[in-house]
């Protein structure tokens, strides 16, 4: 399976390395971005995060020649704080996030995240936790599975879908991928089942941010990781989704940001801590995009401390 990072060169001269400069790549994956990273450096190191064994272990080939410059932390990058301060790391020059599932996760069908392969309704990145997609669709409630569906995919068929899975799932328990796409292909009708893209395509989105709490885990970590940065420390960004954009626009925006209390008429001079390192999000070229399909939602923001 070929890893291709999206955006890299465009993180990468965001993240403006430092030969000598320490960087985090909070979302490893397939080490695409990690070895951009490695590449550039001289006396710096790498520390890099992810919670999948396989693509540790796949990263890790990948990253032999650079092993002297790289720790790789087995966690979840919300605990990004607490890991690094166990190796006495309080700053850092730069700080990635590569969001989403990587091309690990869609392309091993035994995992459950591809509506387009038959496997164990599973969708865990970690493993080792519980909640899986099978735990979701078989014990929540109609209400709370049809708000899921909602906040996490905009999914105007929620209703629907949620009942459909409530009424399937007293006669049966929803075991695997298929199972759920006949489910909610039957709870759709014929106008919405004849658009382009696939009927199922934003439940298994749902889903997946659910198993594995992804926006609350990002908000908290990008919250972190702006407190770890040394003077002139920069994070990138790459998100594949609106949610996800929110989160990171809102933070930056915020970061950048001075209050001004409307009661106050003159305030003395303030500058914020932070400044955007572009003034809105960086795309994808055509070329990336014919190349790699998966880069066709990527959006790019990156900050940098004042």
């Amino acid at each position: 399976m070929e890893h291709i990072p999206v955006l890299l060169n465009e993180a990468i001269e965001a993240l403006n390395i430092k030969e000598d400069g320490v960087y985090i790549d909070c979302t490893l994956g397939g080490g695409g971005h990690s070895e951009a990273i490695l590449s550039r450096l001289k006396n710096g190191h790498l520390y890099a995060f992810d919670q999948d064994d396989y693509a540790i272990a796949q990263a890790t080939e990948r990253l032999k020649p650079y092993i002297a410059k790289l720790t790789i932390i087995r966690d979840n990058f919300v605990n990004i704080i607490a890991r690094l301060k166990a190796l006495n790391i309080t700053k850092v020059d730069g700080i990635l996030f590569d969001l989403g599932v990587s091309s690990y996760h869609f392309d091993d069908p035994s995992r459950g995240f591809s509506y387009n392969h038959e496997a164990p309704l599973d969708m865990r990145m970690d493993q080792t936790r519980s909640l899986t997609a099978k735990g979701i669709v078989n014990t929540y409630d109609e209400r709370d599975i049809k708000m899921l569906l909602y906040r996490y995919a905009d999914e105007t068929m929620a209703p629907r879908i949620a009942k459909a899975i409530v009424q399937a799932r007293a006669v049966k328990s929803i075991e695997t991928t298929f199972e759920l796409v006949d489910i909610i292909k039957r709870a759709l009708p014929q106008k919405v089942l004849s658009k382009k893209g696939h009927p199922a395509k934003k439940t298994f989105q749902a889903l997946r941010i659910a198993v594995n709490d992804e926006l609350r885990v990002f908000e908290d970590a990008l919250q972190d990781a702006l407190t770890l940065l040394k003077k002139d420390g920069r994070i990138a960004v790459i998100s594949f989704h609106s949610l996800e954009d929110r989160i990171a626009k809102h933070i930056f925006k915020e970061a950048t940001s001075i209050d001004h209390p409307i009661e106050i008429v003159t305030m003395p001079t303030v500058t914020p801590d932070f400044a955007l390192v572009h003034k809105g999000i960086v795309r994808p070229s055509d070329e990336e995009c014919t190349r790699n399909n998966r880069a066709h939602s990527a959006k790019l923001r990156a900050i940098k401390k004042l």
